[in-house]
């Protein structure tokens, strides 16, 4: 997980006013849709109204007119009943013809000036009472209003077999003079259904009310069902408080309406659903680009930290992408390189062909993965070596677009190997003194045994020639020795010259088995004083190997010495130190074993460190540089337990034969 990052790198974030903005005109968006629901909702209803009103308008004006005109027509019955002209069978053709072609009239009747009861239709009159004495009261009162006022009169509605009538009552005066009444009898079910048209009462529910609210009569052609607008008007004539009552109910222009409200508010849903998606996108979005941003700035504070130059190249060898490391370490910018392509600008001239070499080693996909060491220059000139590692750069899709390669400055790390070495060198120097002032004594004894043997013989010598007895073969027999003498005291002198003297290391053809006996010849006065008694094992014959025959010598000196000094504690019958050689195919072993107190597995693993000693006055660098010297000669060296108790030591040396 990437750091949090500081304040100032963080991308900047979406104002407060960014998010409000959308949200307000989301809101007023919704008010102004639901506003202009409400006015198409009312504009529809004030529209229905204003329909319904003129509707029932033209109804009443159609009834009223209806009416009117039956009041004309019997009128004109009246007259031509008294005038005599409906005498006798033609009353009721006429009488019938008048009422089929008077809607809602259901009977009628002809009364003399006093209310006697003349001529009525349909069928018999036998039955009908005539006068005051009408039946019922509504009609009664309608009869006794039209003969006091002279004109005509609407009786109230009044109930009869499940229905609601009413009479016109028409009086008919000659010369001021009553000389009849006509009475007609409208049924307000028949009225309304035969004289409220079609197309009404598709619209609407006509009903005809009393004061109280009763309904009276009413025609639909439409169940009845939820109304949404209602209308009323007075029904006059005939008056008494009725009313006539129009509910409408929803047409289809509504519908579509409703239809259409509908659509836009699914639009308007998909469009806030929208929105909101496109919300959350962006809010996605926004994390994405702060989670980009985050791992940017991570990614950049990483790479402008790491002092490893990283350099990618295209599959053509141009440079496309270089850190600061980079730049910093060959002090070109890189605007100065991306781009580039062979030879580059760091590359040393004298070390061309070499850089070239190994540049298209990468580009054939033949980097060694160990990496390749080349000496480069920055920009001002100065060279340093670079180790440099090659890996495929490999994009998104898994393509090879090229090559990464990673350089290392290990001009310093070059610097500290060889001051190493010459330390190391020092060490050994100093081994090789502090070896030398231990042999100190032990080749004064040496020197000493030729150079007494040297004084004996030419003592003697010197005695048989005064004395003049000295055969010619004994003197030269003497002098031989006297020779041999001499010549083993300058080897031991030369053994010590060439081992304190700082050189570099010679490899000549040398025997290892010779230099194992001239290091026991040093050490074997040492050995004599302590007891030990060197055994040589040696294989015969081995061939002449390339070799630092000194640098071998003191391996083999400074083994025997351990070897000597781990056996103090050693019985004497036990005191036996063995240095024997084996050849085999790799090369020559070597092993110096011991008897003595051996070697601890802990410190066994340790034995090889600098500075690391069993022995309370050692220096811990005798058996470091040992195994350096081993290895300087490619060989190996390491360390067994002695089956037969105590320490064996046993270096190889490669078979380069001389």
């Amino acid at each position: 997980m990437s750091p949090p990052l500081p304040t100032s790198q963080r991308p900047q974030h979406l104002r407060p006013w960014d998010w409000t903005v959308p949200r307000v005109a989301v809101f007023l968006f919704l008010f102004a849709l639901g506003t202009l629901l409400w006015l198409l909702h009312r504009q529809e209803i004030e529209e229905q109204k204003a329909t319904l009103i003129n509707d029932m308008l033209w109804v009443e004006q159609n009834l009223d007119f209806q009416l009117s005109r039956h009041q004309e027509q019997l009128q004109q019955l009246a007259q031509d009943y008294f005038a005599g002209e409906l005498a006798g069978p033609r009353f009721d053709p006429h009488a019938r013809s008048l009422m089929l072609n008077s809607p809602g009239m259901v009977k009628l009747l002809i009364l003399d000036e006093g209310g006697a009861l003349l001529r009525g239709a349909p069928g018999t009159v036998a039955d009908d009472i005539g006068g005051i004495a009408l039946r019922p009261e509504p009609s009664r009162q309608a009869y006794i209003l039209s003969n006091s006022t002279g004109k005509a009169a609407f009786s109230p509605p009044y109930p009869d077999e499940g229905e609601f009538f009413f009479d016109l009552v028409v009086p008919y005066f000659r010369d001021s003079q009553l000389l009849g009444t006509i009475m007609a009898t409208f049924s307000i079910r028949k009225l309304i259904a035969e004289q409220v048209p079609w197309w009404f009462a598709e619209r609407y529910r006509l009903s005809v009310t009393d004061a109280e609210g009763a309904v009276l009569g009413s025609k639909s052609n439409l169940k009845a069902g939820k109304e949404t607008l209602d209308y009323q008007i007075s029904f006059e004539p005939p008056g008494h408080g009725l009313l006539l009552v129009a509910n409408a109910y929803r047409t289809e222009t509504g519908l579509w309406r409703n239809a259409l409200a509908v659509i836009i508010v699914g639009l308007a849903i998909a469009v806030l659903g929208s929105l909101w998606s496109l919300r959350r996108h962006v809010q996605r979005r926004l994390e994405a680009e702060q989670a980009l941003s985050r791992e940017h700035a991570f990614r950049k504070a990483m790479e402008d930290s790491l002092f490893t130059g990283l350099r990618a190249r295209d599959l053509d060898g141009r440079i496309i992408y270089v850190n600061p490391a980079f730049c910093r370490m060959t002090g070109f910018s890189a605007s100065e390189l991306v781009g580039l392509s062979p030879p580059m600008p760091y590359w040393v001239p004298e070390e061309y062909d070499a850089t070239l070499t190994a540049h298209q080693k990468v580009l054939a996909g033949l980097a060694p993965s160990e990496g390749v060491e080349l000496p480069l220059q920055r920009k001002n000139g100065e060279r340093f070596d670079a180790l440099i590692y090659e890996a495929p750069l490999i994009d998104a899709e898994g393509r090879h677009t090229g090559w990464m390669g990673s350089v290392l400055d290990v001009t310093e790390r070059k610097r500290a190997e060889e001051l190493a070495r010459q330390q190391q060198e020092k060490l050994q120097l100093t081994a090789r003194l502090v070896t030398m002032g231990e042999m100190a004594s032990t080749l004064a004894h040496e020197l000493n045994q030729p150079l007494s043997a040297i004084s004996s013989y030419t003592t003697g010598c010197i005695n048989r020639l005064d004395a003049g007895d000295l055969p010619r073969s004994e003197l030269r027999e003497a002098l031989g020795k006297l020779a041999a003498q001499a010549q083993r005291a300058g080897r031991v002198i030369r053994r010590i010259y060439d081992f304190v003297r700082r050189s570099e290391p010679q490899r000549a053809p040398c025997n290892v088995n010779e230099i194992i006996e001239d290091a026991t010849g040093l050490i074997e006065a040492d050995a004599r004083k302590g007891g030990v008694r060197i055994v040589q094992d040696l294989f015969s014959p081995l061939p002449e190997i390339l070799a630092d025959r000194v640098m071998i010598e003191q391996v083999l000196l400074n083994l025997m010495r351990n070897g000597m000094d781990a056996m103090q504690a050693t019985p004497s019958d036990r005191k036996q130190l063995i240095v024997s050689t084996v050849l085999d195919e790799k090369g020559i072993l070597v092993s110096v074993a011991d008897h003595g107190s051996g070697i601890a597995q802990e410190a066994a693993a340790h034995l090889f460190e600098p500075f690391f000693s069993t022995k309370p006055e050692g220096m811990g660098m005798g058996l470091n540089i040992c195994r350096s010297i081993i290895e300087f000669h490619k060989g190996r060296m390491w360390v067994d337990a002695n089956p037969e108790g105590g320490t064996v030591f046993r270096f190889t040396l490669p078979r380069e034969e001389a």
